[in-house]
């Protein structure tokens, strides 16, 4: 839990140019578009049996209702900042996709992505009349179950996943690409994984192209990590962000970022490794607002920005 507000300390302190909001609590309405109402009320209340507890991964407690609220608002925030104009936004926690619809597992009480995704597709209906096709990029080494089971039947939504094959979750769902790595994977057949995925990605919504994409940048992929399985550098990793970011804002989509996973053997490792996420998603955002400053560009669209620098939203640790 402590990476969280190291994470935290590490962006204000290092990253000059992030923007760093206090998350706000999502509501039981907004939860209720990903989640059954029986599961919200559970943990709202703190009925969860010892088993539900277990597959969690921690016991309820007040505080861990407050944090898990303010993580999938964390999430709202930054869609609904890259969304409005800022085109890259964050949260410093997030990433929580393993839970389902009915039940939280492996350390997720609710799936941030999930609400996020449906909320911003109501509202951008209502604003817009327009259907908001989402595109989820899950980069954390444990695959994203709970989120491919609940967009399973949803066409609006596309779900990749690139992950161990071997690790957990051991029954795996069907995302619309899923993409197994073998134990011991290293920099190079990691991106060459990546680059196709991404290709196919592509190729399957070219003809409904996304308007907003989650990426769930894990560092749990590392090579120091304890429960990854992999051996990707911290070159490798910076390699991939830049890759998938640079590829949305190819395509200007806009994205909000979770930094999911992250167990290193050093807590130290893993701070820096989402810190350089971080980093390489202000060159994005950097990147993004030069484009928009530009006369081809202004005479296209009419952006609103935020602020002075890409928003990165938090929840308590």
């Amino acid at each position: 839990m402590g990476k969280y507000r190291l994470l935290r300390e590490a962006a204000e302190t290092t990253l000059p140019g992030l923007r760093v909001t206090e998350a706000t609590p999502a509501s039981d309405g907004e939860l209720a578009l990903a989640h059954d109402p029986a599961w919200i009320t559970a943990i709202t209340e703190g009925t969860t049996s010892a088993a539900q507890q277990r597959e969690i991964g921690f016991p309820w407690s007040e505080r861990m209702v407050e944090r898990a609220r303010r993580s999938v608002g964390a999430t709202i925030q930054a869609a609904r900042s890259a969304l409005a104009g800022d085109g890259v936004a964050a949260n410093l926690a997030g990433g929580t996709h393993h839970a389902y619809a009915h039940k939280g597992s492996g350390y997720c009480v609710f799936n941030d992505v999930a609400v996020a995704a449906r909320l911003m597709q109501a509202e951008w209906h209502r604003h817009h009349r327009q259907l908001l096709r989402v595109f989820v990029i899950d980069l954390d080494v444990h695959q994203g179950n709970g989120t491919a089971a609940i967009f399973r039947d949803d066409p609006t939504v596309f779900t990749l996943s690139l992950h161990g094959a071997k690790n957990f979750p051991f029954r795996k769902e069907a995302s619309d690409l899923d993409v197994e790595l073998p134990d011991g994977c290293t920099d190079g057949p990691y991106l060459a994984a990546l680059d196709t995925a991404l290709a196919q990605a592509w190729q399957r919504q070219a003809s409904a192209p996304p308007g907003l994409a989650f990426y769930l940048a894990g560092a749990d992929p590392h090579e120091n990590d304890r429960l990854g399985r992999l051996k990707i550098s911290s070159a490798g990793l910076a390699e991939r962000d830049r890759r998938v970011l640079q590829a949305l804002r190819e395509r200007r989509i806009p994205v909000a970022l979770s930094m999911a996973g992250g167990y290193g053997r050093d807590l130290a490792t893993t701070v820096a490794v989402q810190r350089q996420t971080l980093a390489e998603a202000l060159g994005s955002w950097e990147a993004w607002r030069a484009r928009q400053s530009t006369p081809d560009h202004a005479a296209q669209s009419q952006p609103r920005p935020l602020g002075s620098g890409p928003r990165a939203a938090e929840s308590p640790a």
